[in-house]
């Protein structure tokens, strides 16, 4: 988890470096990191696990509307919306 206890700013700093770096060399970047933001603002693809167990693998959009993902992170009230991922 890059990203764990860094300000907003840093966050950006480092999603800017990681970016950077993955077009630069033209590689693969696997990011374990729990800032959803971060995460889907930075991937092209995101696999999301759910106590261990992978429960969704796509593009941002994708996850982002996975009714799966929307229960595990959200849960199941009225009125949830997938953009709050």
């Amino acid at each position: 988890e890059p990203m764990a206890g860094m300000t907003a700013t840093e966050k950006a700093e480092m999603a800017g470096f990681v970016r950077a770096a993955r077009d630069r060399h033209g590689v693969t970047i696997i990011l374990i990191e729990h800032d959803i933001g971060v995460v889907m603002g930075l991937s092209d693809r995101v696999a999301v696990l759910d106590y261990g167990r992978k429960i969704a693998d796509g593009t941002p959009a994708e996850v982002r509307a996975d009714p799966t993902v929307i229960r595990a992170y959200i849960g199941t009230a009225e009125g949830g919306n997938s953009e709050d991922i």
